[in-house]
C-alpha cells in the first residue's frame, strides 16, 4: 500500500497518493542482461522524432486519440492508436507527447485548440516523443482542473 500526503495546489489542499516502494529488478549475470527488458538502457526511444502522414479528406480519421491540455495542467498525449491506421503504421504509440504539429507549439496548448489544429489539415507533420511517465500523470491531473474548466479528462475521440 502506498502513502498519502496533502499538497497545496493554488488555494486548495489536495490529497496526493504515492505509490508503494518498488524494489529494483533482481541481480542478473552480465550475460543475461543483454536484451532483457528490465535492463534496457537504450534511451533513443525517448528522443523527439518527426512523423508525417496524409489524409485524403479533412473528415478522414487521424487514427489516434489525444488526452490532456493546458486546462488539465499537462501536455497533449496520444491516448489510443487505432489498429491498422496510418498512425499505427508510422509508429505513433500510446504515451507519445505531441511537441508540435505543423509548426504549432503543443507544449502549453488547450485541448480544444489541439483538436482544431490536428483536424485542420490533410498533411500533418508532428514532432513527438515517447514519454509514458507524463502520460500516466494525465490520469492524476484530470481530477484537478482550473476553476471553471470542464473535468472530462481531456479526451478526444477521432
Amino acid at each position: 500500500m502506498g502513502s498519502v500526503r496533502h499538497e497545496n495546489i493554488g488555494d486548495r489542499m489536495v490529497k496526493v497518493f504515492l505509490p508503494p516502494y518498488e524494489h529494483p529488478p533482481p541481480w542478473r549475470p552480465p550475460n543475461e542482461i543483454e536484451g532483457h527488458p528490465d535492463y534496457d538502457s537504450d534511451l533513443r526511444q525517448f528522443l523527439p522524432r518527426i512523423v508525417k502522414f496524409k489524409r485524403n479528406r479533412y473528415n478522414d480519421q487521424l487514427g489516434f486519440n489525444i488526452r490532456g491540455g493546458k486546462e488539465h495542467r499537462c501536455g497533449i498525449y496520444v491516448s489510443k492508436v487505432y489498429q491498422g491506421s496510418n498512425a499505427e503504421r508510422i509508429g505513433i504509440q500510446v504515451g507519445d507527447k505531441l511537441i508540435s504539429v505543423n509548426g504549432h507549439n503543443f507544449e502549453d496548448l488547450p485541448h480544444d485548440d489541439a483538436v482544431r489544429i490536428l483536424k485542420s489539415s490533410n498533411e500533418i507533420e508532428m514532432k513527438i516523443k515517447y514519454f509514458p511517465y507524463g502520460f500516466e500523470k494525465t490520469f492524476e491531473r484530470s481530477y484537478i482542473t482550473s476553476p471553471g474548466a470542464s473535468n472530462n479528462g481531456g479526451f478526444f475521440y477521432d
